[in-house]
């Protein structure tokens, strides 16, 4: 336990000097009064207003670095807040990579005004006054209704274009709304939140236990972690003006403000307003939310069938019991029987927009490896495709991060949600297109010479309507990628329920490479290029354990499975109990990932096939 407590105070001071850099590396906006005038619009929390002098100051900055969206930082910020905001921003990363998840200190956001206009920034519309029309600039202002609107909106338009964050040394940072924190961190940190506040009593215990067993080494380290927002902030650009209290106690006032983020938070207000619709919907019963079973294989038309898994919905914990059969003939594994389009409706909603949007975005959005690798994938084939359609495109991240592969593609998205829509306002589409992809494709024929379909196959009721949508969309020579996971990875079978490709119920097919090299073959399509173990996503653990604890406290507060206090609560001891597990997960999921890869194993594949 000696050397344990001391690498972790070494650790501690490590992560305090880590802070202390990314402040650094913050921008602190003007002191002297800037005779530039203000042509950006300021949208603040409650409770603030920009002066005059910082939204001037802002605005130059801005016309000379180039950028879109400008977070404010006050320059007196709250040393756990200001911790919290340097743990989560890389400035140079955060200004470089529009794909980074948005950040916000939650004081104010000064925009360029096309890019307000754009993205339909709630109190600004193309007829607000030009700079022109201001004297002062303060009528270029807007108020977000609460924190949470405010905080989601900042995290929002860090995506529509250049962003950055920089200290704004005239203006002060306001009280916190305690009672909307968790909502707060739920938008920032999406299906991490709980791992975030859990962080907290399990350092405490942990270095509660030290100083039992290993008194003087434990102390040490107790020291480095209470010495954190001294060594992190002192003397840099930020000046709290509560340092040395948040430093000398430290413990309790984190503990406290943990314990009113967990038992005082204001239940979701979107998701209040949805639960008389999901009572009156559930009343109406589940068994309409699937179809008739079928008796025959939808690949090789074989009768013999046998039960592979059948469980509930892991996800949401929305009501309903699934089940993927296996045909004996091809091994195929579909949902079956499987969702109606009244079922397709009900466990899609919230899911991936409405009250999922927020962790869904972040999932999405947490690595660009897998796109670019995707794109790699191509360009290392030597084709060079002038137009792409990305199929189940969702925000469009795929086409975001494809383009700095290949410059010169136009990138288009088809979806059937409204994130598609918000995937053009942030230009990361050039053109979308909503609807099903079986129905449209007779509108595209021939006109791209790139498509790609990323874990959307197995989302589709039909693989063969879309794989014939797919020939029917591109040009002869024209290329399509499919990524899918491996029904036949054997972690498939050993975590059972829990390895998350099966996907209940999302999941309405399962195809092995043999079946799908047959789809496409049939329909005209030359297989060119297989990964296997190169498209290996190193999750397997880790969602297991996560879907076993959220199965066993799943959030409190879902319209469909309502929750109180308790709820709440017994979600913060369980998953702080549960955290080996998850933490284990990540450790084991990273030590296999290479082995996995070597052996061309993995739980997902990719192909590259060539339309004839």
């Amino acid at each position: 336990m000696t050397y344990v407590m001391y690498i972790l105070a070494a650790l501690l001071v490590f992560d305090a000097l880590r802070m202390r850099g990314r402040v650094g590396a913050l921008t602190t906006l003007a002191r002297t009064p800037s005779d530039d005038p203000a042509t950006h619009i300021a949208i603040a929390a409650p409770g603030v207003t920009v002066d005059d002098a910082t939204l001037r100051a802002a605005s130059a900055h801005m016309r000379a670095a180039k950028l879109d969206v400008l977070d404010l930082v006050p320059r007196d910020l709250p040393a756990i807040r200001a911790m919290t905001l340097a743990q989560l921003v890389d400035p140079p990363k955060y200004r470089g990579d529009r794909m980074q998840p948005g950040r916000t200190a939650g004081h104010a956001l000064i925009l360029s005004r096309e890019l307000a206009t754009r993205a339909q920034a709630p109190g600004w519309s193309d007829t607000s006054p030009t700079s022109d029309d201001r004297r002062a600039g303060l009528d270029a202002q807007a108020r977000a209704a609460d924190t949470v609107a405010f905080t989601r909106l900042a995290v929002r338009l860090k995506h529509y274009g250049a962003a950055d964050l920089a200290i704004a040394p005239g203006e002060h940072a306001r009280p916190v709304d305690v009672g909307a924190r968790f909502q707060v961190l739920r938008i920032l940190l999406g299906p991490t939140t709980t791992l975030a506040l859990i962080a907290l009593p399990i350092m405490l215990a942990l270095l509660a236990l030290g100083c039992w067993l290993a008194p003087t080494a434990g102390y040490v380290a107790a020291g480095a972690w209470s010495l954190q927002p001294l060594i992190g902030l002192a003397g840099t650009r930020l000046a709290p003006r509560d340092l040395i209290v948040a430093t000398l106690f430290r413990a309790p006032l984190e503990l406290i403000l943990l314990l009113r983020t967990v038992f005082g938070r204001r239940p979701n207000d979107d998701a209040s307003s949805r639960r008389a619709a999901y009572d009156a919907e559930m009343a109406r019963g589940t068994e309409r939310l699937l179809d008739a079973r079928r008796d025959t294989c939808p690949i090789c038309s074989s009768p013999d069938l046998a039960v592979h898994l059948r469980h509930g919905d892991l996800f949401q914990h929305k009501p309903g019991r699934f089940t993927l059969e296996r045909c004996r003939g091809c091994g195929h594994i579909f949902q079956n029987p499987r969702l109606s389009i009244d079922g397709l409706a009900f466990y899609y909603r919230d899911f991936y927009d409405g009250l999922g949007e927020d962790g869904m975005e972040f999932v999405f959005g947490y690595g660009v490896d897998p796109y670019l690798q995707r794109a790699r994938m191509v360009k290392a084939a030597e084709l060079a495709p002038k137009r792409w359609l990305d199929i189940g495109a969702g925000h469009g991240h795929f086409c975001m991060a494809a383009r700095a592969e290949l410059p010169g593609t136009t990138f288009d998205g088809l979806d059937f949600g409204d994130s598609i829509a918000e995937a053009e306002r942030r230009g990361w589409v050039d053109t979308a297109y909503r609807g099903m992809f079986p129905e449209l494709a007779k509108d595209f024929a021939g006109r791209y010479d790139a498509l790609s379909m990323s874990h959307y196959l197995e989302h589709t009721l039909d693989p063969r309507a879309e794989i014939d949508a797919a020939a029917t969309a591109l040009a002869p020579g024209g290329c399509l990628l499919i990524e899918v996971p491996d029904p036949e990875f054997w972690l498939g079978r050993a975590l059972g329920r829990w390895w998350l490709p099966w996907f209940q119920p999302q999941h309405q097919h399962l195809l092995s490479t043999t079946n799908l090299d047959k789809l496409l073959r049939e329909r005209g399509f030359e297989p060119a290029v297989w990964h296997r173990g190169a498209a290996h996503q190193k999750v397997d653990f880790f969602f297991a354990a996560y879907l076993l604890l959220d199965r066993i406290a799943p959030q409190p507060h879902l319209p469909w499975r309502w929750r109180g206090g308790a709820g709440a609560a017994w979600r913060v001891i369980a998953w702080t109990l549960g955290s080996p597990l998850i933490f284990g997960g990540i450790v084991i999921d990273n030590l296999i990932g290479p082995l996995l890869r070597r052996a061309k194993v993995s739980n997902t594949y990719r192909v590259l096939a060539i339309r004839r």
